[in-house]
């Protein structure tokens, strides 16, 4: 007999590690759906007129060798110790926080905290970080993070604007701002038609602006007391924003105390690394009367079904989503796992911890100062916390060179200064080393003089809260970031089943080079020949994502798909004014969009046209036509998500661009349902211009609790011109975002999943995304109604299940949302886009037992209902209402009219892993008009359980 091997590939990364299904699942599932192959599936599914006839060719590497292939990528980065400041310092990741928070799927899978019943640990870390923020800053209210303080520092300028009585319609800005937030701020204010005006702060006419924004620690190292000048902008009416430095705060006296309105910035010393430019969270802080004009997520505090203490998103209805062309930020991806990094930061350290690592960046930037000044060096200014600059004149060349042999970067300024920013991983031989490039061999004895004047120290504490003070041992450490994690339901748990957000495997191959230093360590504005690594993976990653789009070039610096959207409008407004149409003021979008189009849309200065739907679900081409010709030449753009936001490939797609084009607008795709096209279509093959990718989706960075995210975008060659600019790397337009590469470090998880997958890899990725999904609608066909399906009766990568006509019987979505939190799953995506709707995405990476178990959780739920329906039992004493079920309903008094096995273990829930919600369904209404949104005494939660 002879020997037959095995046909097994086992370093087949697609298909053995990412894709769900194995073969024989497909063929079982194919029969469900009542077709003879995947091949035909897609057939059914997408038109035959849109098809790419060229399929993606590179061949996939292995995890080890694509591990190897980082490696060696990564040695072609120069680490230097950076010196260079302007908002991006060195700091040192506890080594508990990097291996239990940053490098934990418990984490970094999880998703935002819309279900808040199943997300408590990571909600009461990002309180902890709002308690932080507001502390350090002095103010009452802060958000669960921004994306980067460039942003925010902008975000803030447009609040400020809202919130302010005054009637100019200019903002000031301090010139000691950092040159890219300047430039981001710049690039916000020209659509808003907002005079920017950048001077010094002594220049300031408060009666002219209705708002200003003051650096404190300035870009060069200034420390000033602006509270005289906020005193001004207040008799006038106006706003103070202070962009600042938490660090500094534990030494420095806080905005609040100066009076401040809004206080913006980064937490990125807080123990998250450079990463070449992110992801980092920002924040902002502001008194409590703006709190509803504050964009972003705001943690609150309510209470659960027994009353017990609960956190949540506080007032929502302040969203994008909800508040569409009517939104006055679009804000939607925050940056919410490095928020908790930099939250467990603080609680790590406590705030003596904090206060010693900041005196001690600052007395060593004295003695620096100190040193430079007795061999005769000018350096300024007077007053500084951990930055200086020094004037060198023609020397400055010499000094920086002589400063990177030793192994240092310095910030160039101008062409006669350099600055110098000391953090906490400077020490007495980066000391030693600084001098040396100025030709000095000895350091001034270790002092305690401050490099500032006394009336600016801090006297206020901060950071008071009990869970600052615990007990530091790792060992107690490591168990509090534990029963947070054990808290949450997150992608290392179960499937998460959410409609139009992907989520997808991040596998370990692709974030273990996040770790490493080489790529962490790097200061966005370091010397280009220094970071030739990164350049390399960005310029791959972007000529595959061309490939995969059909599109002629990439931008890579907004770093959410929102902001890939505002940079993708603002590159056609660009594209228009080249062409003397500067008028073209119109946007078209139809209802079935993604949600963030409108106020994007908004954001840029444009007029928001809405396209109904036909009955179908697909975009009515005749209103669509309509609304073109009456907007004529003004019409700037459409913005339509392919396939819709209603789950389905419509077969008008070139039609609608076709329309759009023939007016003179250019066609906006949103690529939030890309993962439905890789391999099969390429939206700049069928009429689009210009597409956000959600990278955070369709390529496997993972949604990290709500963030990060990263929306590069892609246009055709007419477009690539008026792309992106930044102040460090040049380019015609403003930036949107504060580093050049935005969130860079997490480009390279994408790179990897492509490097990995291979192009036919992501094409079957995509095959089965569609399988997966309608798998789903046919079993579940006949107990629930899909509510839209494409011409030959399939849904795309997602489908929407009709829960509407259960409200007869007085069953709501919400209901069975938390009741699926007994069955150990995520909701799917609520009510949007339509109300009273649940839409499903399992994407390719989930199993078919997973998707059977959702599934058999879904058929009981409706066994639920049908009782209901049936008079057998009323909703509100059902387990539909009183779900989701925890321990202490397990072990109360059971009143209940239905048994403890049908509440607790319902069918599809795990018996032995079973997940327990820390919390019952909580009170949304009783957030809201009790508005908490920093840590609670801990008095607090003995009274709610009284």
């Amino acid at each position: 007999m002879a020997y037959t091997p095995v046909d097994y590939d086992t370093y087949d990364f697609a298909n053995r590690r990412h894709i769900g299904p194995s073969p024989a699942e497909m063929e079982e599932m194919l029969k469900a759906v009542g077709t003879p192959s995947l091949e035909a599936l897609i057939t059914e599914t997408i038109p035959a007129s849109i098809r790419q006839d060229k399929p993606l060719a590179w061949a996939p590497l292995a995890e080890h060798e694509l591990l190897a292939k980082m490696r060696g990528v990564a040695a072609k980065n120069k680490v230097m110790t950076s010196l260079i400041g302007q908002g991006y310092f060195g700091t040192v990741t506890p080594p508990a926080i990097q291996r239990n928070i940053f490098e934990n799927p418990a984490w970094y899978t999880a998703y935002t905290p819309y279900q808040p019943e199943i997300a408590q640990g990571r909600l009461e870390a990002l309180l902890n970080y709002q308690t932080m923020v507001c502390d350090l800053t002095g103010l009452d209210v802060a958000n669960a993070s921004l994306l980067d303080e460039g942003t925010a520092a902008a975000e803030a300028m447009v609040m400020a604007q809202r919130q302010s009585k005054s009637k100019a319609t200019a903002f000031f800005v301090d010139e000691n701002c950092h040159p890219q937030t300047i430039a981001v701020i710049q690039t916000r204010a020209f659509p808003l038609n907002i005079e920017v005006i950048v001077a010094a702060p002594e220049a300031l006419e408060a009666a002219s602006v209705f708002g200003a924004i003051f650096q404190y620690p300035g870009s060069f190292g200034h420390v000033r007391d602006f509270t005289a000048a906020i005193a001004a902008l207040h008799e006038a009416k106006a706003i103070a924003v202070m962009a600042t430095d938490l660090l500094a705060l534990c030494v420095l006296k806080e905005p609040g105390a100066m009076g401040a309105d809004i206080a913006v910035g980064s937490a990125q010393r807080f123990g998250v690394p450079m990463g070449y430019g992110g992801p980092h969270a920002a924040f902002m802080a502001c008194k409590d009367e703006m709190k509803r004009n504050m964009p972003g997520r705001i943690v609150g505090v309510s209470i659960d079904s027994r009353g017990n203490k609960a956190y949540r998103l506080s007032l929502q209805t302040r969203e994008q989503h909800i508040r569409r062309e009517k939104a006055t930020s679009n804000v939607c991806t925050a940056q919410a796992l490095l928020a908790v990094m930099a939250s467990f930061y603080a609680v790590f350290h406590g705030p003596k911890g904090l206060r010693a690592i900041a005196e001690r960046v600052h007395f060593l930037t004295v003695r620096l100062a100190d040193a430079l000044k007795a061999a005769g060096a000018k350096v300024s200014p007077d007053q500084f916390f951990d930055t200086i600059t020094v004037e060198v004149g023609v020397g400055q060349a010499g000094i920086l060179a002589a400063a990177r042999q030793e192994g240092l970067n310095l910030r160039k300024i101008g062409t006669d200064r350099v600055g110098i920013s000391l953090d906490e991983t400077s020490n007495e031989e980066v000391l030693l080393r600084v001098l040396r490039a100025f030709g000095i061999d000895k350091a001034p004895a270790a002092g305690r003089h401050l490099g500032f004047d006394e009336k600016l120290m801090r006297v206020s504490d901060y950071l008071t809260h009990p869970i600052f003070h615990m007990n530091r041992a790792e060992s107690e450490m490591m168990r509090y970031m534990r029963r947070l994690s054990d808290r949450d339901l997150a992608l290392d748990r179960a499937m998460i089943p959410l409609g139009s957000c992907t989520m997808k495997l991040n596998a370990a191959a692709e974030m273990m080079p996040l770790s490493w230093p080489e790529f962490g360590a790097l200061h966005p504005f370091a010397p280009v020949d220094q970071a030739a690594g990164y350049h390399e993976a960005i310029s791959d990653l972007s000529d595959k994502l061309c490939e995969i789009t059909g599109y002629d070039a990439f931008s890579m610096q907004p770093n959410s798909g929102a902001q890939g959207e505002y940079a993708g409008l603002l590159t056609i407004q660009a594209y228009h004014r080249s062409r003397g149409e500067g008028h073209r003021d119109v946007c078209i979008i139809p209802v079935s969009a993604h949600g963030t189009n409108p106020a994007s849309a908004q954001m840029c200065g444009m007029k928001v046209v809405v396209v109904k739907s036909s009955a179908n679900g697909d975009i009515d081409v005749e209103d669509f036509r309509a609304k073109a010709e009456a907007a004529g030449d003004r019409l700037a753009a459409c913005m339509i998500t392919y396939p819709s936001t209603h789950g389905v490939f419509e077969g008008t797609v070139r039609d609608i661009c076709k329309i759009t084009h023939e007016f003179g607008g250019q066609v906006y795709i949103d690529g939030a349902n890309m993962n439905a096209m890789v391999g099969l279509v390429k939206p700049g093959e069928i009429g689009g211009d210009v597409s956000h990718l959600n990278l955070h989706k369709t390529f496997a960075i993972p949604h990290g609790g709500g963030g990060p995210g990263m929306g590069p975008i892609g246009v055709k060659s007419h477009l690539a011109p008026f792309l992106p600019g930044h102040p460090e790397t040049g380019g015609q337009e403003g930036p949107v975002s504060a580093a050049p590469y935005g969130s860079a470090s997490i480009l390279l998880i994408s790179w990897a999943y492509c490097l990995m997958m291979g192009g036919e890899g992501l094409t079957q990725a995509t095959r089965v995304a569609i399988l997966n999904a309608n798998y789903i609608a046919a079993r579940l066909r006949g107990s629930y109604q899909v509510l839209f399906m494409g011409n030959r009766g399939r849904v795309a990568h997602e489908c929407i299940l009709d829960t509407r006509p259960f409200a007869e019987a007085g069953v709501t979505v919400d209901d069975i949302a938390k009741r699926l939190v007994d069955n150990g799953f995520h909701a799917p995506t609520m009510s949007w886009p339509v109300s009273g709707t649940l839409m499903v995405e399992p994407t390719e990476s989930e199993t078919k037992a997973e998707i059977d178990r959702f599934i058999t959780a879904l058929l009981a739920i409706r066994a639920e209902i049908k009782a209901v329906e049936a008079g057998e039992i009323a909703a509100e004493d059902s387990p539909l209402r009183h779900a989701p079920h925890t321990v202490e309903d397990l072990v109360a008094d059971w009143d209940r009219k239905y048994s403890r096995e049908q509440g607790c273990f319902p069918p599809g829930a795990f018996r032995v892993d079973k997940y327990w919600p820390p919390v019952g369904r909580i009170d949304n209404v009783y957030g809201d008009r009790n508005l908490i949104c920093t840590c609670p005494p801990l008095e607090s939660y003995l009274d709610a359980a009284e």
